[in-house]
């Protein structure tokens, strides 16, 4: 396992690279370190600035990683015109290193420290639309009913599940959590978690319960946003579960 000591002098040798390569014009800490609020567990967020055509940098940069890091693997995620690589080190440490274009470089959240270079203005990344958690919601409820009659328990067990993230994400925006990937859950008030532990599934068993207990919060968290729309719902949801 890593350490504290081994994330840091990784990240400084990362960036001390970044610094000396004249194709990367600026670098940023985001992820927890930006604000302060790395713990043990952290992984390393780095977001590099590139003039020109980026595919070089990366390719050199991922040499890096598994010629001096032990790097074990990696994986790409792409968004817009960013490549966010994401490298899985021996000792288990996660680097994210976001290769952007120099014209799209700024801070899109608060998670965003410029190390150096010159940022851009960007528009700050959107929460998720509570309507569309609202729909995702109703939706995995059809769902997860045809899966119980189905008999198909597995499918149902998956679909139960989607049903309480998207009504836990409606609880995340109205306290003004983090609604995504989990990231608020830990963050809203026990009296709001503490329901949800019926929806929790024990066994393939165990579903009407757990599926009657989400739907009726579902509903409890469509109303706060949108009364009109929960009445019209909430006959069909229980009707569901």
């Amino acid at each position: 396992m890593f350490t504290p000591v081994d994330r840091n002098q990784l990240r400084e040798a990362l960036v001390e690279a970044a610094r000396s390569d004249e194709r990367v014009t600026g670098a940023a800490l985001t992820g927890s370190a930006a604000l302060d609020a790395e713990d043990a567990w952290s992984d390393i967020d780095l977001a590099f600035a590139i003039a020109g055509d980026p595919g070089p940098v990366l390719a050199d940069f991922t040499a890096r990683m598994y010629r001096e890091h032990a790097a074990a693997h990696h994986m790409d995620v792409v968004v817009e015109r960013t490549v966010f690589r994401v490298f899985l080190l021996a000792n288990t440490l996660q680097v994210d290193l976001a290769f952007w274009p120099e014209a799209d470089f700024g801070a899109t959240t608060p998670k965003f420290r410029l190390l150096f270079g010159t940022p851009r203005d960007r528009p700050q990344s959107a929460p998720p639309d509570a309507r569309r958690l609202i729909d995702l919601a109703w939706l995995h409820a059809l769902h997860a009913r045809s899966s119980i009659e189905r008999g198909r328990g597995w499918q149902a067990e998956y679909m139960i599940g989607r049903v309480r993230e998207y009504a836990l994400g409606l609880a995340c925006l109205r306290h003004d959590v983090p609604a995504v990937e989990g990231r608020g859950l830990d963050q809203l008030p026990a009296d709001v978690t503490a329901p949800f532990e019926a929806t929790l599934v024990g066994g393939l068993d165990d579903l009407e319960e757990p599926f009657h207990a989400v739907t009726e919060l579902l509903i409890g968290e469509i109303e706060l946003v949108d009364a009109g729309l929960a009445s019209r719902l909430a006959p069909l949801l229980r009707e569901l579960s």
